[in-house]
């Protein structure tokens, strides 16, 4: 008597992978502290949260929403004026900075 073994595969590819991924969301941390003789010099937190933009939203972070660097309905007249007080401020530092001609 011959028994037949079958074996499931399921195959996924990289696009079905970061499909649930984005989907689901996926938060990577770790924390990093560097001590001397029970003194604590540094410490680093580390939090990563990989995820679509709706299931961010979802979970309330959604702080892109009202930063005009990364909103298109930015207030044009409020990003103009940043501009030009930094051009002001460039051609200020550039006045007061002493010439780079070489005289011979």
């Amino acid at each position: 008597m011959q028994q037949k073994v079958v074996h499931a595969m399921q195959s996924s590819t990289l696009a079905d992978v970061l499909e649930r991924v984005l989907d689901k969301g996926i938060v990577i941390a770790g924390d990093i502290k560097i001590k001397l003789v029970d003194i604590e010099l540094l410490s680093i937190q580390i939090r990563l949260v990989i995820c679509s933009v709706d299931k961010a939203k979802e979970m309330g972070m959604d702080w892109w929403v009202n930063n005009p660097v990364f909103c298109s309905q930015a207030p044009q007249g409020q990003l103009e004026a940043s501009l030009a007080k930094i051009n002001e401020r460039l051609a200020r530092l550039e006045a007061a900075s002493p010439s780079d001609a070489v005289t011979a």
